[in-house]
């Protein structure tokens, strides 16, 4: 599935973070921030290469450690890689910008980076370095890790 890096996303109107923890208990919302997209490839279509600092590599996995966004039953796999290499993934990972906007990326974007070359926008890899990881990592349900979820969201077992 590709987006142009930062399109407005708009593949669901809801966003949903999953308890990592259990796995079961899920928070639904519909998000009052822009979303942007990053990181959406599809073979075929260009997108940037380049390098990227090795501590945004290590944060962005240690985000994805924690918060589980958007999870889907099915599977997406890497059109990059040939079919028997590819790897999968099912959900995606949200990232505070500045105030108003969360860039919304697939869990495979640490994937692209690393085994593609994939060098996302510049404002993203800040955003990414800028996420307070101790904060973030001791919260626990029914909070998630993300800033602008409302009071009123939704909080359901699933």
């Amino acid at each position: 599935m590709f987006y142009e890096d930062l399109s407005e996303y708009d593949y669901q109107d809801e966003d949903a973070f999953t308890d990592r923890e259990s796995g079961f208990y899920v928070l639904w919302y519909r998000p009052a921030y822009t979303r942007l997209n990053i990181g959406w490839l599809e073979a075929g279509k260009p997108y940037s290469t380049g390098t990227v600092p090795r501590a945004f590599v290590e944060k962005l996995k240690a985000v994805q450690k924690i918060q589980w966004m958007n999870v889907c039953l099915g599977l997406h796999e890497c059109d990059l890689c040939p079919e028997e290499a590819a790897p999968e993934g099912n959900g995606e990972v949200r990232i505070p910008g500045e105030p108003g906007i969360a860039y919304a990326a697939p869990f495979l974007i640490t994937h692209y980076v690393t085994a593609h070359g994939y060098e996302p926008p510049q404002v993203f890899i800040d955003a990414v370095l800028a996420v307070d990881l101790d904060t973030w990592a001791a919260t626990r349900w029914p909070d998630v890790p993300f800033p602008w979820v409302p009071d009123d969201a939704e909080r359901m077992l699933e």
